[in-house]
This record gives structure tokens, sequence and C-alpha cells, in this order.
């Protein structure tokens, strides 16, 4: 039988009420058709570095209908497949008033799913919600959010190093790291065609951010790291493939219609007469050149409304300001696109972040003390060393850009006191990257509250060592120590206190949000391996807080026992 014409996807990507995206990666330039509910929807494919794509739009739909779906290439069916495992694929558009139901989590390694890959990565919790999805043991969110580290660029496996020494030497730079578009194609495919993971992609709308390790580790810690990996000679081919491939995989899903028609790259494709293919190699190549080395020129970030929830998705990488004098983890322009999106009047306002916000307190100092030194407060000396730990450590979150922790605080404060409209029942931050989770409130004695809920890693967890220093660093003698060290280089103290409410755990896991009328309630799931079947982990849940929807109600735990 001849291969798919079909190399990844369909995957679900933006759905609303009346309308849906659905994205796909072919072997040839082709016309995509969607079926469903007897009418069709098509487009042409567009080209980049050889690969080929394309992002069909389903419009007028009705609110709150769920339809199964076909794709076709060239009138043939290539989804679902004539022997799939799996229930059909659906495209379920939003109902409104429903409420919110988001699942959560960042940091997925691919590797195998038998017992070799789940004893030295852990579980796949994704795959494995995948699975209670598909038998009807877990409902189905109406997001699926990706808060990073979808794929690994820097970090490969065995397979995706089997691939780079078939096209190169893996013993010249950049080794046993990405180089090109070609090879982040490959590394996206290892990452998306796993068959209960490629079958949960297909029937449930998924949004996205980058981290890191989507181009690589530490990537814009400091005008320190970016200027040596632009004295290499292949930093320029990475960043350029890395953005290119990110605004083809990930981005283009996440723009709604009306995001989609003010896009720049996106307009070329809607304008191309599609008489033929058109090739966008050398547009996204020099798009992606472009936002490297003009950050506020494009914004990566977006926002979306689930009725009286609003999600903010924040980039947190592209748009630093790296500049000693006006170090931001979010520039100018990035820093007011997120304050014209706060403001009250809904039920809870979810702020998404690769990064955590609130870390644990002991690490919010010590990293807020290194961002001290090494710009200077003890001398050149200190900041010699201080920039060499914060490369070495990780130590780039939010708190070692104390600029931008500074004024989202007070962004976030204003908005859950009712000072930008009614106030609602939470601000929460989602986010991921630290490989442990927990949840974190800040101590207020009025107005909404204030919490953040870290889900990571999805599948790839700390070796235990390494879970120990991350304790210790957080919640251990760090706090004392770290408070002092920041008030000797006089770092400005945080405007709220906050604690962890519960955690840290290292499951790999992927988290579940759901709003109702008794407030927000989090889960956490990991998956389980039962009699020694690999490929089909039971889901499992690691934890449950429920936040009441009364101010004046205590957070309520549920669930087993953490481990």
């Amino acid at each position: 039988m001849p291969a798919s014409p079909l190399v990844l996807g369909p995957m679900l990507r933006f759905v609303d009420e009346t309308s849906a995206s659905i994205w796909v990666e072919t072997r040839a330039d082709c016309r995509v058709t969607v079926e469903a509910g007897g009418r069709e929807w098509h487009a042409r494919t567009f080209a980049v570095h050889g690969h080929h794509y394309a992002l069909v739009e389903v419009d007028g739909l009705e609110p709150g209908t769920e339809r199964p779906y076909e794709v076709r290439i060239e009138g043939r069916r290539v989804w679902p497949e004539a022997d799939s495992a799996y229930p059909p694929p659906v495209i379920a558009t939003r109902t409104p008033g429903r409420p919110a139901r988001i699942a959560f989590g960042s940091c997925r390694t691919s590797v195998s799913h038998d017992r070799h890959g789940n004893r030295t990565h852990g579980v796949d919790s994704l795959r494995a919600f995948a699975l209670a999805v598909a038998d009807g043991r877990a409902d189905r969110p109406d997001l699926l959010l990706f808060l990073g580290d979808q794929v690994y660029a820097d970090s490969t496996s065995k397979e995706m190093q089997d691939f780079i020494r078939r096209r190169r030497d893996i013993h010249e730079e950049p080794g046993k790291e990405l180089k090109d578009y070609e090879e982040y194609g490959h590394l996206y495919q290892l990452a998306w065609s796993d068959g209960a993971n490629r079958w949960l992609m297909s029937t449930l709308p998924s949004a996205m951010i980058f981290d890191d390790h989507d181009i690589r580790d530490d990537w814009n810690a400091s005008l320190d790291w970016k200027r040596k990996m632009e004295a290499t000679s292949w930093w320029h081919g990475r960043i350029v493939a890395g953005l290119a491939s990110y605004w083809v995989y990930q981005h283009l899903g996440n723009l709604s219609p009306g995001a989609r028609a003010s896009d720049e790259v996106w307009r070329r494709i809607i304008d191309h007469d599609g008489t033929d293919e058109l090739d966008l190699t050398d547009v996204l190549d020099e798009f992606a050149e472009r936002c490297d080395a003009e950050p506020d020129g494009y914004g990566w970030s977006y926002c979306r409304d689930f009725d009286d929830v609003r999600l903010v998705v924040v980039d947190s990488r592209v748009a630093r300001d790296l500049t000693p004098s006006a170090r931001g983890l979010l520039d100018a322009q990035e820093l007011e696109w997120l304050d014209e999106q706060m403001h009250g009047g809904f039920r809870h306002v979810l702020v998404a972040s690769s990064l955590p916000f609130l870390l644990p307190l002991g690490l919010h100092h010590v990293e807020a003390w290194d961002e001290a030194i090494a710009q200077g407060a003890w001398g050149r000396p200190a900041a010699w060393i201080g920039e060499r730990l914060r490369q070495a450590v990780d130590l780039e979150h939010w708190a070692a850009f104390q600029n931008s922790f500074q004024a989202v605080a007070r962004i976030v404060t204003e908005v859950a006191d009712g000072d930008r409209g009614p106030a609602p029942q939470t601000v929460t931050f989602l986010s991921g990257d630290v490989h442990y989770s927990f949840l974190a409130e800040v101590e207020r004695d009025s107005g909404g509250r204030i919490l953040q809920a870290v889900c990571s890693p999805v599948r790839n967890p700390l070796p235990r060592l390494l879970r120990w220093f991350a304790v210790v660093m957080s919640y251990g003698v760090a706090t004392p120590i770290g408070a002092l060290a920041a008030r000797s280089v006089k770092v400005p103290d945080p405007p709220f206190r906050w604690r962890t409410v519960k955690g840290p755990w290292f499951d790999n896991n992927l988290a579940l949000l759901e709003d109702g009328p008794g407030g927000l309630t989090l889960t956490w799931h990991t998956g389980v391996v039962d009699h020694g079947d690999e490929r089909h982990p039971r889901l499992e849940e690691v934890a449950s807080v429920t936040v009441p929807a009364r101010r004046e109600a205590a957070l309520v735990s549920r669930g087993r026992s953490l481990r």
C-alpha cells in the first residue's frame, strides 16, 4: 500500500463558536479538503524548504455543535485512517456560557513509548491523557495549552541523531543539536506522529507558546549569552530555522481568523492566486531573521476569551530587552500589549507564560540577587561570576528581570483589586519550565485571588539528585539566605508575599483547569503502567485543588498523597 500523502496532522488548532482551523503537513503540493456535515472547505498547500503545509479555514459552523470530519488530499481520504483504533475526530464548536476547561503543561521529549523510553523519560502524560479521552475515561477539554519546550532542539533523541548522521557529520558544530529547517521538520514529525497523541490533537483544539529548548537552552538569558551565540558559525542558521519552523508548526494555528488576516506572512498566502504552490522559503527566512534582530517588530503573544474567562498567552523569549540598562523579560512594546489585555470584568483572568511568574520565594530572591550582581552591583569581578552563575543554573526567570516582574506584579494587583473594572475571582498564572509542579497563592486580605499553577514536565523528569537541589534552592535555606542576599544589593522587595499551597512534586504530568459555579478546580494527572502494558498507561490523579468562588473560603485539596 502506498504511503499516505499526509505527513503530520490533521491538527485541530483555533476553534471558536462558528469556526475552526485544521493544519496539515503533506508529502507534496496538493489541494487539501476538510468535509464535515455535508460541507467542504479547501486549501492549497504552501511550501517551505521543500516541505508542504496547509491550513484549512472551516467557517459557518453553528455554536455548540459537534461534527465528525474527514480530511482528503486530491480526493483521497487520509484521515481518519481506515484501520484507526480511535473514535472519529470531531470539530466541537464552543458552547456559549459553558464553563471553560483547559488542559496545560510543558516540557515534552520525543522518545519511544516502550519499556526503554518509559524507563529513561517516564510515561508520556499527554499520551496517557489521549488514551483516557479516547476510551471515555476523561472528559474532553476546550483547549490543549502547551507552554513551551514542545520540541528539544538542543537535547536530541537517538532517533533524531540518526537522522542528523544521515545528512551531515554529527561531530562538527552544532553536533547533535539541530542545524536547519530540514532537521526541525523531522523533530516535529518525531514529536507529533505517535498514534494516540496524533488522534488527540486531531480532535482537541490546541494553542502553544515557545520556551528556550524550542530553540536552545537559556535562549536570550542575557546580552552576554546572545553575543556568545552570534559569535558561532551556526547560530544564525539555527535561530532562523527555529523561528521560521515555529511560525509554521506552532504559531500559525494559534491565530484567530481575524489575527491571521492581519498577519504579514499569512497575507502572502491568501493573496496568492492559487494557480501553483506558493513557496514561502525566502519570505519566512527573512521574517525569522528580522524577528530575532528586531524583537518589537512582531508579536508572538495572543489573547483568547472563553465567555467570562480570559486567557492571555505571553511571549517571554523573543520579546526580551537585553540592554543592560533596561533589562526586561518583556520589552516596552510587549509590556504595553500585556497591559492592554489585563482588565477586570471576567470571572477569571489566566496569564500563561512558559516561565513561572511566582517562583518559590527562596529561588525568587536568589535570581533577583544574581541579576543585580551580574549587572555590576558588587563590581566587575562579581559581575563576571554572576553572569556565569546565571547561565550555569538557569537563573533567568521573571525574578531575574526585576523591571518586568515589578511592572507585571503592579498590573496584576490592579486587576485583582478591581482598579481596572470589576475584580475577577482569580488572576491565575499558568506556567511550566522548571520540571516540577506546584500551586502558589499571593497573601491578600481582599479582592480577587492571585495564583500560580505550574505543570512541568509532561515528559522529561528531573534526575533524582537534581530534584533535591531544586527543593533546597526553592524551599530550604535559600529562602532566608536569598532574602538577605537580595537586600544586600538593594533589590526592591516584591510588592506582595506568596506561599506554596501545594507541592512541589516531580511526576510527569498534565494539568486540567476547570471553571465551575463552585470555583476554579486544578488537577494534575500522570500516566501509570499496570502489569507491564507500556503502550496503554492508565491516567492517575496526582493532586487536586479547588479555589472556591467566595473569597473567604479556604483552599480545598483532594486526591491521593503527593509523591
